[in-house]
């Protein structure tokens, strides 16, 4: 298994994405489930439901492990969008377009 491609407070390499998921971090949700095969509006919706928005945007962050081949479990990704919520939806954004630095729109 390996590990992220980007640090989790790497999120500024991308001034771009971090403004928008600060801006609209539901829209960023909503995206990053998209590249996992999850509904958008669905998980962009859920991402500022409170507790709700806690268990999908973890649940999205261990389908991008998964997915990704990255180290890791249940308990980290819930604390790292408990308290670096932003920094991770980022993380995971980053993960999706790649090195090159592409888009996380649709394609």
């Amino acid at each position: 298994m390996g590990e992220w491609s980007n640090g989790l407070f790497g999120c500024f390499s991308n001034i771009g994405l971090c403004a928008i998921t600060y801006i609209a971090p539901c829209y960023t949700a909503g995206k990053v489930a998209e590249k996992n095969g999850e509904d958008c509006m669905k998980y962009g919706i859920f991402s500022v439901l409170g507790c709700v928005g806690l268990w999908s945007m973890t649940k999205i962050r261990g389908m991008t492990r998964e997915n990704k081949g990255i180290d890791g479990d249940y308990t980290k990704d819930l604390l790292m969008i408990w308290f670096c919520t932003l920094c991770a939806l980022v993380q995971e954004a980053q993960e999706w377009e790649g090195p090159a630095g592409g888009s996380i729109a649709r394609e």
